[in-house]
């Protein structure tokens, strides 16, 4: 699996907390091996973002992301439910 990421993740991600960062590195471990583990929490966005998809960082991250073609995704961003919704 591949994973791509939006200059909007990027910036966003530039501005967490270090624990936050190697939390969100751990997960992404995990759901390069299976995007829908437990662990992760995976769920479908609604609304006008219905067509992406989200999974836990921790507690209060999250990271919003979209399926892509050929086993790809893309990383949209990432913060606090209340920064992203």
């Amino acid at each position: 699996m591949e994973i791509y990421t939006t200059p909007r993740f990027d910036r966003s991600y530039k501005k967490l907390p270090v624990d936050i960062k190697n939390k969100a590195k751990a997960r992404e471990v995990i759901f390069k091996y299976n995007p829908f583990d437990a662990r992760l929490s995976t769920h479908k966005l609604h609304g006008k973002r219905k067509d992406e998809w989200a999974y836990s960082v921790d507690y209060s991250y999250r990271i919003v992301f979209i399926f892509l073609e050929d086993n790809k995704i893309l990383y949209l961003d990432i913060g606090t439910h209340k920064e992203l919704y």
